[in-house]
């Protein structure tokens, strides 16, 4: 909302050594970079011997009837690939400003609703009954919770916490390396749960985000439901999911179906030629700074290309510090940050396109 700001939310404001405006990080910073770099190849007369594609796409979240979706099903022929750069990576910086990593999101969790519903008789609110479709629902809510699923590391995750575990350091590092020795380290599990952003990323998670229920202020409600989302791993079984939502709120009077099943989104390799390409430019500009591969909790437009086969890496060379506001007030991108990524992203392209 514009009048949560301090600053005017859609023009792009430059101040304090940062890019302020809606969207800057996630991500017209890096459409603007993809563009302006494209323009500066055309102009420097630079001829790649594989082609390069960029596509500014939407819906990344949840429409399947716009952007990367659409042109996959009705014409591929325009997104034809061996691979992808795309949003969904970056660079960390630390407290004072120091280059912890450059990440490159290599999988992203499979986005899963579920719908609980109560019902009920109803009747006059002047005459309330014992059984309510509002407290039942309350109820059921209560179960879902952060560590509602069991760990489930992959082959990203447990290289993402080998790698960083030292960059970050004190007890939460200690656990982050524990946990990739040993998923059932209920100690380091004790720790990293502490942590929303590596509680989520260690396994599938689920939280309520939308509820209706009632039909008047005078009425018993007849019926109350919530949307439950999933952020689930990509090999997580969604109908599993259902059976330990559905037991997790077996104290209410409830039922609990699945939505729309979603297609499971592969990570991409590793251990390949493209993420050696993507070490050696960060080498060439930040030597010492080490290429990291995660998977991101939300989503991106990374996942159909995934689903059809094609290796999609989230790369940017943007370097963010702990706070970016993303779909946050007052979003920001470091100045600096802006134009190293871009530079970054103009040498992996070409350095990407000689072979």
């Amino acid at each position: 909302d514009a009048k949560d700001w301090t600053l005017p939310p859609f023009e792009l404001i430059e101040k304090d050594g940062g890019f302020f405006g809606r969207g800057v990080a996630d991500d017209k910073d890096e459409a603007a970079i993809y563009v302006a770099n494209l323009i500066r190849m055309k102009q420097e007369g630079y001829v790649p011997r594989r082609s390069i594609v960029v596509a500014l796409t939407t819906d990344e979240e949840g429409g399947d009837f716009n952007g990367v979706r659409y042109l996959l099903d009705k014409h591929p022929q325009l997104l034809e690939a061996a691979f992808v750069f795309n949003e969904g990576g970056g660079g960390q910086l630390d407290e004072t400003g120091r280059r912890m990593a450059n990440t490159v999101q290599a999988a992203e969790k499979k986005f899963q609703n579920y719908t609980i519903v109560a019902t009920n008789a109803g009747g006059h609110s002047s005459r309330p009954r014992p059984d309510n479709a509002i407290v039942e629902l309350g109820k059921a809510l209560q179960g879902i919770t952060p560590t509602l699923l069991p760990v489930k590391l992959n082959a990203v995750t447990t290289e993402y916490l080998k790698r960083s575990a030292d960059g970050r350091g004190g007890e939460t590092g200690k656990a982050m390396a524990a946990l990739a020795a040993n998923p059932a380290d209920a100690a380091a599990l004790k720790v990293l749960e502490q942590d929303p952003a590596l509680n989520a990323m260690i396994r599938s998670a689920c939280v309520p985000t939308m509820i209706k229920g009632g039909h008047a202020q005078n009425a018993l409600p007849q019926r109350a439901e919530a949307t439950v989302n999933c952020r689930l791993v990509p090999d997580e079984d969604a109908k599993a999911v259902l059976g330990l939502i559905t037991q997790a709120t077996a104290g209410a009077k409830v039922t609990v179906t699945i939505d729309e099943e979603r297609a499971a989104s592969p990570a991409s390799p590793i251990d390949g030629a493209v993420l050696a390409t993507i070490d050696r430019v960060t080498q060439q500009m930040w030597k010492g700074v080490p290429v990291i591969p995660t998977m991101s909790t939300g989503a991106t437009d990374s996942s159909p290309f995934r689903e059809k086969g094609v290796p999609a890496y989230g790369v940017s060379g943007l370097f963010y510090g702990p706070e970016s506001g993303a779909h946050g007030m007052n979003e920001r991108v470091p100045v600096q940050s802006f134009y190293e990524g871009q530079e970054f992203l103009y040498r992996l392209a070409k350095e990407a396109t000689v072979e």
